[in-house]
C-alpha cells in the first residue's frame, strides 16, 4: 500500500527519474482512462506551488484525456519495468488494451485518479495551465528541425500542481 508523503519531501534525483527512468502520464476515470509513458518533464516549484510539468502530443490518446480531465497522474515504476513502459509508450490505447499488454495493475487513488500498483512513486496532479508550444517561441532553431519537423504535432504543454504525493514502502524507508 502506497504512503501519502509531502511533495518537497521526494529526494529523488528527478532527471534521472523522468529522463532516464521514465514515467506513465495517465488520465481519466477509472473505468475509461489511458495512459502513456514520457521521458520528458519536470517537478519544480512555481507560483508558490510545488509544481510537475509534462509535454502530450495532440495525437497521442492520452492528450484526450488530459484535456477533458482536471487532475492526472504521473507514476514511476522504476528500471524493473521497462518492457511495460515500452509498451505503454509505443502503443496506442485507441486500439490495444495496453494496460493488459504491459502487465501493469491499476490502482484508484482515494482522490479517484488511475495510477499503478507497481509505481514507487505517484504524484497526483491538478492542472493550472496549458498552451502549445509555437515554432516561433523557438530561439534554438535546431530544436523544432530535430523534433518537431518529422516526428509530428507541437507538444501540449501542461503544468499542474502536485496536490498528492504516494510512495512505496521501501521507498519511504530509505527516505526516513
Amino acid at each position: 500500500m502506497m504512503q501519502k508523503t509531502d511533495p518537497r519531501q521526494i529526494t529523488d534525483n528527478v532527471i534521472e527519474l523522468i529522463g532516464r527512468q521514465w514515467t506513465l502520464i495517465t488520465a481519466g476515470v477509472p473505468e475509461k482512462f489511458n495512459t502513456m509513458t514520457a521521458s520528458w518533464g519536470g517537478i519544480g516549484f512555481l507560483w508558490n506551488k510545488p509544481v510537475a510539468f509534462v509535454f502530450v502530443r495532440p495525437e497521442r490518446y492520452t492528450d484526450e484525456f488530459m484535456i477533458r480531465c482536471a487532475e492526472f497522474t504521473l507514476s514511476f515504476p522504476g528500471p524493473a519495468y521497462r518492457k511495460a513502459l515500452n509498451i505503454c509508450g509505443s502503443t496506442s490505447g485507441r486500439d490495444t488494451d495496453k494496460i493488459a499488454a504491459s502487465g501493469l495493475t491499476p490502482h484508484t487513488t482515494s482522490r479517484g485518479n488511475v495510477t499503478f500498483e507497481e509505481s514507487r512513486l505517484t504524484l497526483e496532479c491538478r492542472k493550472l495551465y496549458t498552451d502549445t508550444f509555437r515554432e516561433g517561441g523557438f530561439i534554438d532553431r535546431s530544436i523544432l528541425d530535430q523534433w518537431y519537423t518529422t516526428h509530428g504535432n507541437l507538444h501540449n504543454i501542461y503544468i499542474a500542481e502536485i496536490i498528492e504525493a504516494w510512495i512505496a514502502p521501501d521507498v519511504a524507508n530509505n527516505m526516513l
